[in-house]
């Protein structure tokens, strides 16, 4: 199998790493052995552009075990992980990556998946569905749809598609039940200060935390703050999400009131230019500010380095910044989402991220089997329910079903009470 990896020595080291997140993802293998028996993917090929780590490698194999050829990318230069790519390429997926691209080399390594001329794409952020639309259209003809997996992927897209400029059916996996109640809050929750403890060794409580916005992963985020001790602070421009902030017991303010109360600093908004400009000129000496959105673009770094005197990596994932004042200020991970990008970062928890994968396959096999106009859809209700119905048996939970009484109750409006 082709592949472009930084050591394909690693490879053992990678294996070990699949084993074990396999031994914790029971709904994706459950989908492995029955795809191995239907080979719903025998003669399709199915190109990936997807945060590399071990937990991805097994999405990967599990397409493969359904009889897709895999042809695997990453969405991101700083989240790849060396040893899991050169596994892949030892199980016969075909991968492409390394940790640190150049931004030329990012889009390179798209460009390769694509050249194996894929009939499904998995996307995170959108960008080789975007790719393929600009620079690939060749291609457009063949692909059946793709999957898209973040909030900021699905935004951009709906914009495409109002625009009448998306060409193939495209299954919003984020907006999966399964997805964005778990991988968006608990996962991105927890693998935040996963990433920002191991990279600073700070303790979180007693600190402020400012949360700048209260979708899933802002919810995720603000939770997990708050857990640890945190003093959560949430920022946001939706007034209902607003108001549930407000509820669910955290002070909400405008982000240039906040940041100047901020210990720790937390983007994922999904959006531009959050923190920017004079916003820098408020915040606190040692302020560490970090990222959890798809983009390195919601801290405006060309502001910051505007603003500093000097600037130094006082760490592998930190680098300081001296403000005019003498004040120090701290990003990490390059502005790029914290908990895959640090050297530490290992995304979320694999028991997260089988459900999430397991959207992905099955709503593949759903393009597969459903002759869907070009546009964003949801995956249905039913994957969803089948996903949650799988993690519970595999967690030895049961619960409750209707009676044939309670269902007719339901159904009938005549009923009286």
């Amino acid at each position: 199998m082709p592949y472009d990896v930084k050591d394909i020595s690693l490879a053992p080291q990678g294996k070990q790493k699949i084993e074990w997140v396999q031994k914790h993802m029971p709904v994706l293998e459950h989908i492995k052995k029955e795809f191995e028996k239907t080979k719903p993917f025998e003669g399709i090929t199915i190109a990936s552009c997807l945060h590399l780590e071990p937990k991805t490698i097994n999405l990967g194999l599990t397409l493969q075990a359904g009889g897709a050829e895999v042809a695997m990318t990453g969405c991101n230069p700083l989240s790849t992980h060396d040893d899991a790519t050169a596994a892949g390429a030892a199980l016969g997926l075909n991968m492409y990556g390394w940790r640190e691209e150049t931004n030329e080399e990012y889009y390179q390594n798209i460009h390769k998946v694509l050249d194996h001329n894929p009939d499904i794409l998995i996307d995170d952020g959108a960008d080789m569905i975007f790719l393929v639309h600009r620079e690939r259209k060749e291609l457009l003809s063949k692909i059946k749809g793709a999957c898209e997996e973040t909030t900021t992927g699905i935004h951009r897209l709906k914009s495409m598609a109002e625009d009448g400029a998306l060409k193939f059916p495209v299954m919003a996996v984020n907006d999966a039940y399964t997805k964005y109640l778990f991988d968006n809050r608990y996962g991105t929750g927890q693998s935040t200060f996963d990433s920002i403890m191991g990279a600073t060794n700070m303790l979180i409580a007693g600190k402020t935390v400012v949360v700048c916005g209260y979708g899933w992963c802002g919810r995720g985020v603000a939770m997990r703050a708050l857990g640890l001790g945190g003093n959560v602070i949430v920022t946001e421009i939706d007034p209902i999400r607003a108001l549930e902030a407000k509820m669910d017991g955290f002070r909400v303010m405008p982000v240039r009131e906040a940041v100047k109360q901020a210990d720790i600093l937390l983007t994922v908004t999904g959006n531009i230019d959050v923190i920017s400009g004079d916003d820098f000129k408020y915040m606190k000496d040692g302020c560490v500010m970090a990222n959890s959105g798809h983009f390195n673009v919601e801290i405006n770094q060309d502001d910051i380095r505007k603003l500093s005197v000097s600037e130094k990596k006082v760490k592998v994932d930190i680098d300081e910044f001296e403000m005019e004042d003498g004040r120090l200020l701290y990003l990490l991970a390059d502005g790029r989402l914290v908990n895959l990008a640090s050297e530490r970062g290992q995304g979320h928890p694999a028991e997260i991220m089988d459900l999430s994968f397991a959207m992905q396959a099955l709503s593949a096999k759903h393009i597969l089997n459903e002759d869907l106009n070009p546009g964003v859809h949801k995956a249905p209700d039913e994957l969803d329910f089948s996903v949650a119905k799988l993690k519970l048996a595999a967690m030895d939970i049961q619960i409750d079903e209707l009676s044939p009484r309670q269902i007719d109750y339901l159904d009938n409006w005549e009923e009286g009470t």
